[in-house]
């Protein structure tokens, strides 16, 4: 049993899995799907400032707040009890066009040419962590939600937001992709 949670999950079955929290958040409580907003949850639970974004009642969320601890422990559990020990699958022409840029360690789920703590201090590693993180964060907030929170919740309700949204989060990725990200890499 252990060995079907170690190896990765075809789409047929992680998808519907993934699917299935919209309605039973719903059912089970009138909740919406999302991760991004838990960061203004903890904020207003944490900062008692005067600002007027974090003044509501955070309490009613809290459901949220234990969610993404969840998702927490669950990554600390699956990195150190679930991993899979051999080298992560990538194509092999994606593999050679990466080769090009330095990048040829696939053990972990991120290439570690990439993201290490020594490569921050580098101007490849800070425009793709700290530039990159700010433009994520700033994109979620200008967007009203996160991927998962347009891409799952708000398609499933039929939201035009919510498609708008989505449409332009896979517009970016396309861009970013194939043309952003290899100036980058070769930097």
């Amino acid at each position: 049993m252990l060995e079907i949670i170690k190896e990765p999950w075809p789409w047929y079955i992680a998808g519907p899995l993934i699917g299935l929290t919209v309605p039973a958040l719903l059912i089970l409580g009138n909740k919406s799907f999302g991760i991004s907003s838990s960061l203004r949850h903890i904020c207003a639970a944490c900062v008692p400032a005067g600002i007027n974004f974090f003044k509501y009642d955070w309490k009613k969320e809290v459901w949220n707040l234990f969610f993404v601890l969840g998702i927490f422990f669950g990554g600390v559990i699956a990195s150190q009890f679930l991993l899979n020990p051999g080298e992560i699958i990538v194509n092999p022409e994606l593999k050679a066009e990466l080769a090009g840029y330095g990048i040829t360690d696939y053990t972990n789920l991120v290439p570690v040419q990439l993201m290490n703590f020594e490569s921050l201090f580098t101007f490849r590693g800070f425009i793709m962590m700290v530039i990159g993180g700010f433009l994520v964060g700033f994109g979620t907030r200008y967007a009203g939600g996160c991927t998962s929170g347009h891409a799952i919740m708000g398609l499933s309700n039929l939201q035009w937001p919510s498609l708008v949204a989505t449409i332009c989060f896979m517009i970016g990725g396309f861009i970013m992709a194939n043309l952003i990200l290899p100036v980058i890499l070769s930097l």
